[in-house]
């Protein structure tokens, strides 16, 4: 008991505290700063989208050109054509290559697969923050690529759970197939440890 009547805790005990607060106080800080460099990667890649869009918006500025499609094939600051998905109201901007510098910002088309409009399988990869609407889609569903050289529709076919080193959904096909891949669970975040690809195939 101390003057006041207070019991006075064992030394051990008021160490064991302050390491606990000590602790407690650092795994805050960590968690704030988390929250930080997410929230700032967050608002950069949005800023990076706005600019695509800006600059999508430029390059359409004249006009789609079918008789320039050979020409037109192939990225433009980075940039490859739009994807969207009607029923789910999505719409992005669609990057070459699929490095963790591009799916930051959205998606990105894989370099080894074929364009829009070309015979193969065009390959869009993204994170599966990106595309968490995308567990809802169901064959049927439309999916439109929008490019410099004119605008291609594909309806969806199925989808499959993969392994991550499963590359035979990236295949090429003799028809113009398209086939998108992401992270699966959806929900997992970076913690994933599966694929989902969804398949599509030229309607129009």
């Amino acid at each position: 008991m101390n003057a006041s009547g207070g019991a006075v805790l064992p030394r051990g005990v008021r160490r064991t505290r302050s390491w606990g607060r000590l602790a407690g106080l650092v795994l805050i800080g960590f968690g704030l700063v988390l929250v930080l460099y997410w929230a700032s990667d967050f608002v950069g890649a949005g800023i990076r989208e706005r600019a695509d869009e800006a600059r999508w918006a430029q390059l359409l500025g004249g006009g789609q050109r079918p008789g320039d499609a050979a020409a037109l094939a192939q990225p433009v600051d980075g940039i490859d054509f739009r994807l969207q998905v009607p029923r789910l109201g999505y719409s992005a901007i669609v990057r070459e290559g699929v490095g963790l510098d591009v799916l930051a910002i959205g998606p990105g088309r894989y370099p080894t697969t074929s364009w829009p409009g070309q015979q193969g399988n065009v390959g869009v990869a993204a994170h599966n923050v990106n595309w968490i609407k995308f567990g809802d889609l169901r064959p049927g569903d439309q999916l439109v690529l929008e490019t410099r050289y004119g605008t291609y529709r594909y309806r969806m076919t199925g989808s499959r759970i993969v392994t991550p080193d499963d590359t035979s959904v990236l295949r090429s096909q003799p028809d113009r197939q398209l086939t998108l891949t992401t992270c699966w669970p959806l929900w997992a975040g970076q913690f994933a440890t599966r694929r989902l690809a969804v398949f599509a195939a030229s309607s129009g």
